[in-house]
């Protein structure tokens, strides 16, 4: 009796080959014919496991949620969101090219989900109202967004000394790592902004109960 036939596709191969493509390509390269070309197969292949390219993007998605740490929810809130932060660039900073498929799918990957609940979890304990709950998360996921898109573009890109009007010289003169400057940068204004906005919203709830 001869062997079973190997079997080269699975959902979790399929999701590994499209971010393997994308990591590799950009996103504009990401196709079912394209990632069944990397697997060996032919593109009907792959509807047995996915619906469509929407369902790979949430695949590829949640690989990069796994690599992140967002399980700890202990501690002040704000070094929560520090925390969140770092680990949320850091994981895209590996896969930059994934960003843009991402950010124009709404999140439905529940690893993901689940660090929402964590973290709305730690706001409501240091005392931030239900309604500013979802505004707090989105500014920092908004802005952890616009600092991830910008890991896969060059500052000066497309300028030449011609084209740079007089007091751009930043542009020209950017240090290698002036991503990360504007990133601590951000998040640093960002989370004493929050942390002020606390402090106000407290006062006046404290005032409203007088």
């Amino acid at each position: 009796m001869g062997r079973p036939p190997r079997r080269l596709v699975s959902r979790e191969g399929i999701m590994r080959a499209a971010l393997a493509l994308v990591d590799e390509e950009g996103p504009d390269a990401l196709s079912t014919t394209r990632v069944a070309r990397r697997l060996g197969v032919k593109g009907p292949s792959l509807y047995a496991y996915v619906s469509g390219r929407d369902e790979i993007v949430d695949g590829l998605h949640a690989l990069i949620v796994a690599e992140m740490d967002l399980a700890d929810a202990t501690g002040p809130w704000t070094e929560v969101i520090d925390r969140w932060a770092r680990s949320y660039r850091a994981a895209f900073a590996a896969h930059p090219r994934a960003v843009p498929l991402i950010a124009a799918r709404p999140v439905r990957v529940p690893a993901a989900l689940e660090a929402y609940a964590r973290a709305f979890e730690a706001l409501r304990a240091a005392g931030w109202p239900e309604e500013r709950l979802l505004p707090v998360v989105r500014s920092v996921e908004y802005f952890l967004t616009g600092s991830a898109l910008d890991l896969d573009a060059s500052p000066d890109a497309g300028l030449t000394e011609e084209h740079l009007p007089p007091g751009l010289d930043p542009f020209s003169a950017a240090p290698p790592h002036h991503r990360e400057l504007a990133f601590e940068t951000g998040l640093a204004a960002l989370i004493e902004g929050l942390r002020a906005m606390l402090a106000e919203v407290s006062r006046g709830a404290g005032d409203a109960t007088r």
